[in-house]
């Protein structure tokens, strides 16, 4: 079969990779893609919010399955496009699609389908937010409603930063944000493949938002995450696909908006217990990097299959043993800021260590053909290991080999985990 995936950035490159790991596919194209991801298979410039041109694109290189990485395009209504060309496409519809897209509708859903989750208020103006964050104390939770890439949250005990966060959204054209209960307790992160009838869970993992060491700073798309989580109840998953998961796409398809694609569940494990935090419509980045490096199933016919409703004819999925990690190098200025253009040295080098793959996000080719930075986060630097401990040393083995001027990265992403 032949494959083409939607993205430019690390997620994209792990999801690459994983396809081509697959006896099953032929070919695989990325559009746009990036530096790392031409060095692997062919890329094609694409405008990827515009469903029309991807759909087109599609058919354009003979893709029997097209698989959509970021939230834009699926929001956009890409994966509808494509669908109406007759071409199987791994990712929700644009009305389904909003349980991303907005925060208050996927809220709205939660209750139906009886998920448990932060109690939130859907604010319009600045005294309705203040209202809210007095209601529910500190520490104070403000999401814009709509799509952030990862950095539209402040979590902060300061009052007056919550409120220039929600008075930033609403200048930024957002007409509403939420305000929310903080929830105690570790985040996790659960991936379902589903066709809108079955849903096929993923192993669990966990990422880091916030830009510095010991969770400082601003949040950010991500900045490392592992797999497994050594500390969760051996049935978490089991849970969460039953009580979360499942009711979700049940409810999304009694609604008449059936959810087809990747069904990503952030949740907290509070001390009252599962608490969602929050859900979107496509794979995590930087979780797919260490849940897909752990996936020993073939990937592009479990994809094919969630595509065509053909779940419930696979068995279940098969999983290397060992652990994976990945470390997020961001460019000087990231999240805020980033510098661009800086050439990024020992590449090479790192990917001949043990375990060891460099997944290419914001990175592009200057004029001599150097690999230059292009974006905020530039790679992601993933390692494989009999252990959570052997992955961590290989993953920061092939930090410490590249060089990128001004980048930074956090040092602790897996630290407490590996000496669990």
């Amino acid at each position: 079969m032949r494959v083409l995936v939607i993205g430019s950035g690390a997620r994209e490159h792990a999801l690459v990779t994983s396809l081509l790991a697959d006896p099953t596919v032929t070919a695989v194209i990325c559009a746009p893609g990036n530096a790392g991801i031409a060095a692997d298979v062919p890329t094609l410039p694409v405008a990827v919010a515009d469903p029309a041109a991807v759909a087109a694109l599609a058919a354009e290189v003979s893709a029997d399955l097209v698989v959509i990485g970021p939230e834009g395009p699926l929001v956009a209504g890409v994966a509808d496009a494509v669908r109406e060309r007759g071409i199987a496409c791994f990712g929700p519809s644009a009305q389904a699609a909003q349980l991303e897209g907005s925060k208050a509708f996927a809220k709205e859903v939660m209750a139906e389908a009886g998920v448990d989750t932060a109690q939130a208020r859907v604010c319009t103006d600045l005294a309705t937010v203040a209202a809210a964050l007095t209601e529910f104390g500190a520490p104070h939770v403000v999401k814009d409603d709509g799509l952030a890439a990862g950095k539209g949250v402040v979590v902060t005990s300061n009052r007056d930063e919550a409120l220039t966060h929600a008075a930033a959204c609403f200048a930024n054209g957002a007409p509403s944000v939420l305000v929310e209960e903080y929830l105690d307790g570790p985040e996790v992160s659960l991936f379902g493949i589903t066709d809108g009838m079955v849903i096929l869970p993923l192993q669990p993992a966990q990422d880091f938002k916030r830009a510095l060491d010991a969770d400082a700073g601003p949040n950010t798309g991500g900045m490392g995450a592992y797999s497994p989580l050594p500390w969760a109840p051996a049935d978490l998953v089991d849970r969460i696909a039953a009580d979360v998961l499942k009711p979700m796409i049940d409810t999304m398809r009694r609604r008449g908006t059936p959810f087809s694609g990747l069904l990503y569940a952030g949740l907290a494990l509070t001390s009252r217990g599962i608490r969602i935090v929050e859900f979107n419509a496509r794979f995590g980045d930087p979780e797919t990097q260490v849940v897909l490096a752990r996936l020993k199933t073939p990937l592009g016919g479990v994809l094919l299959a969630a595509a065509q409703g053909r779940l419930s004819e696979l068995p279940p999925l098969e999983w290397h043993e060992g652990a994976a990690v990945t470390v997020v190098i961001a460019s000087q200025g990231y999240p805020d800021s980033p510098h661009t253009g800086d050439v990024i040295e020992g590449l090479a080098l790192a990917t001949t260590l043990e375990g060891v793959q460099v997944l290419h996000a914001g990175t592009a080719l200057d004029a001599q053909g150097r690999v230059i930075s292009a974006g905020g986060r530039v790679l992601s630097v993933t390692a494989v290991g009999a252990t959570l401990r052997q992955a961590r040393e290989r993953a920061y083995a092939g930090v410490d080999l590249i060089s990128l001027e001004g980048s930074h990265h956090r040092r602790d992403i897996a630290e407490l985990a590996s000496d669990a």
